[in-house]
């Protein structure tokens, strides 16, 4: 196991958007960075990010469910032991959309939750975010009814937010570009929805990729979810690491540092092509520059380091 020393984490108190005297940004990395698939070796990459110096691991909640227990307690004693805090993200597939008009699969998206929701409380998680009120990849081959799969949208969430909030679990509502999901474009609509939920577990999560495509100003969408901003993700317009591109970053720091943002600010680069998460991310080019693992490493340590100073 690494030897860095114990971080500040969820388990010392910390549940989200906080301010106060002691609070800081706690900043992060999506394993997906280095891996084509949904699934990876967690333990692996909580050593890695602890010695490469981030508070934060991001893991994906696809293939949680099939961990045992002995898998769960050692991934979270792993984590404990190189003081990294862990986060969970998720597209729920189309099967378990909480929004579809079908009652038998938002059934499905219930129970599908319950479980997830579950299994990464033994992780010691307490923030899961993504597409949690839809699905996604989002299949635009067939009409779309964005007036009733938001409101089918609120009606799951707010059926999931209680028992979430009994495991103490904040579930962030992650805002997306038009391409990916059409239920929630924006911050102001992301604010909208949770507002309607009424649930103080359930927030608004904003990402500096899509808040680029769909934002009037992206400053301007930090400070509308304000106080609800319980999660963001980092990453620049062409989906490199922080630094690699042309995000106005001073923009974004000001806009955070307005609102008292100190929560979680996990940063989710995608540079590689092949396998599932290549296509399902749409990435058709080596955006690596060929680079080994590394020097994924250092892009990621170098990101990290403009990032903190850029936000902090």
């Amino acid at each position: 196991m690494a030897s860095n020393p114990p971080r500040p984490g969820l388990n010392d108190g910390f549940t989200g958007n906080t301010t106060g005297k002691g609070k800081r940004m706690k900043h992060g990395i999506y394993y997906a960075f280095w891996e084509n698939e949904w699934n990876g070796d967690f333990l692996y990459y909580i050593e890695k990010v602890a010695k490469l110096g981030f508070d934060v691991l991001e893991i994906a909640a696809h293939h949680i469910n099939s961990y045992n227990a002995q898998q769960l307690a050692a991934i979270r004693q792993c984590a404990k032991d190189n003081g990294i805090i862990l986060t969970a993200g998720i597209g729920p597939t189309k099967e378990k959309n909480l929004s579809s008009a079908d009652a038998a699969v938002r059934k499905a998206g219930d129970a599908f939750f319950r479980e997830t929701l579950t299994n990464i409380a033994k992780l010691d998680v307490h923030l899961i975010g993504g597409a949690l009120y839809s699905y996604w990849p989002i299949d635009y081959s067939k009409p779309v009814d964005k007036i009733g799969d938001r409101a089918r949208g609120i009606e799951g969430i707010a059926g999931i937010a209680d028992f979430a909030n009994d495991l103490g679990i904040n579930l962030c509502m992650e805002v997306l570009n038009r391409f990916e999901n059409h239920v929630l474009n924006t911050a102001a609509e992301g604010v909208a929805f949770v507002k309607e939920v009424g649930k103080p577990n359930v927030k608004v999560m904003l990402d500096t990729f899509h808040m680029n495509i769909e934002e009037d100003s992206i400053g301007g969408a930090i400070r509308t979810a304000g106080s609800l901003l319980g999660h963001l993700h980092t990453g620049e317009c062409n989906r490199r690491v922080p630094g690699k591109g042309r995000t106005p970053w001073r923009e974004i720091g000001e806009a955070l540092r307005d609102i008292g943002y100190n929560g979680t600010v996990v940063m989710e680069p995608f540079i590689k092509m092949g396998g599932t998460v290549g296509s399902d991310i749409k990435v058709w080019r080596d955006l690596s520059e060929g680079a080994n693992e590394a020097e994924m490493d250092k892009q990621a340590q170098d990101a990290l380091v403009f990032q903190r100073y850029m936000l902090g």
